[in-house]
């Protein structure tokens, strides 16, 4: 099994970019600072249950699929 975090961290990632979004507007769009953003996806951060949900709804995903490990 993988780091939960390496996992969050690309999914989140690449669902930014799928949506070309900016690290600072998916902040704006779960209202958590743009720096915050940026460690979730460099893995120092351990976002909670709440802002992870939060980021997939400015993603339009579910909490289970930034959970998902890639094939």
């Amino acid at each position: 099994m993988q780091d939960v975090r390496a996992i969050l961290a690309r999914n989140v990632k690449a669902a930014r970019k799928r949506l070309d979004l900016s690290q600072e507007d998916l902040a704006a769009r779960a209202e958590l600072d743009r720096t915050y953003v940026s460690g979730i996806e460099r893995r120092v951060r351990n976002p909670t249950i709440e802002v992870v949900a939060r980021l997939a709804q400015a993603l339009g995903t579910s909490v289970a699929a930034l959970f998902e490990e890639a094939p």
